[in-house]
């Protein structure tokens, strides 16, 4: 065999080391709805190839993380929400092994009606000076609350359910207006509900707040990782504790009429980091996670 042949691998060899390979294309962003609603939930596709091993994918969207997981070999997926302020589009800003990309994600307005109800004087007057302190106290530790999910990692697996499977009284996104004088929009969903009716979780989670607080009365607050939780108001009695990790449909506490109502109900709220997101999206998901929460007991907030 002539010499040159011998060597001629090592020759094809030595010249693709010196020639970089061609960088990967850039991925593709979408989503799921194709036009979601102004605050609603969205779930951000982004399908990553062209990389020897799997690639680090993050992002952002209304300045919250988004908290990519693979769903398969190059294709990663994450949940979003879109706040109810927003515009006819918004940016979502997603990084793969450092490269960042932006696109636009258009978004639909989303059409309410307008309520007119009536409540205690003392929901609709200026606060005074020791009200003023108490809910400044409030929205502190709620903020708090809210920062912290994005560290909690996803302790869900099964589909979002609904935590009472009575009819809702009242939407999410509401206009409203108390006592003809204070209007706000009503950030949540209303299930009806006799005093004392059973509240159920709407997934696993761990609790991180129960308070009595001025405005949405005896209050749950849980923690689903991922930056994903979910709130129940105006309970009457609360059957579980801060720390607590709860199952999916478990009973958490009973309906009530506390704070700012017009009667017993159950208000239940959702949030995607700080962002308030109408809740029933939960239940409709387009995706959910193939690969399992951690098990039981697994981290710091499990107990």
């Amino acid at each position: 065999m002539p010499r040159f042949v011998r060597w001629l691998p090592l020759i094809i060899a030595g010249a693709l080391a010196g020639c970089p390979l061609p960088a990967p294309k850039p991925p593709e962003i979408q989503w799921r709805p194709a036009l979601p609603l102004q605050g609603s939930l969205v779930v951000v596709v982004v399908r990553a190839s062209g990389y020897k091993t799997a690639p680090l994918v993050a992002g952002t969207l209304a300045g919250e993380p988004l908290h990519f997981e693979p769903d398969s070999q190059d294709s990663f997926m994450a949940l979003g929400g879109i706040p109810l302020d927003t515009g006819d589009t918004i940016l979502v800003r997603v990084s793969v092994n450092g490269r960042e990309f932006v696109t636009p994600l258009p978004v639909a307005h989303r059409i309410v009606a307008r309520e007119e109800l009536r409540t205690a004087r003392r929901f609709t007057t200026p606060p005074d000076s020791a009200l003023r302190v108490r809910l400044e106290r409030e929205r502190l530790r709620v903020r708090e609350v809210l920062e912290r999910t994005h560290a909690t990692p996803r302790l869900w697996s099964m589909p979002f359910a609904r935590p009472r499977p009575s009819e809702i009284s009242s939407g999410f996104g509401l206009e409203r207006e108390f006592n003809d004088m204070l209007e706000s929009r009503h950030l949540g969903v209303d299930f009806a509900g006799r005093q004392g009716a059973a509240v159920r979780a709407a997934n696993r989670g761990v609790v991180t707040l129960v308070d009595d607080l001025f405005y949405s009365g005896r209050t749950v607050y849980i923690d689903h990782g991922a930056g994903l939780l979910t709130a129940y108001l105006h309970l009457s009695r609360a059957l579980v504790a801060e720390g607590d990790t709860v199952q999916w449909d478990q009973v958490i506490g009973q309906v009530g009429a506390t704070g700012r109502v017009t009667g017993p109900h159950l208000h239940w709220l959702a949030r995607y980091g700080a962002i308030l997101v109408d809740p029933l999206d939960l239940v409709t998901l387009p995706w959910t996670p193939s690969s399992p929460a951690p098990p039981p007991g697994a981290g710091a907030l499990s107990r």
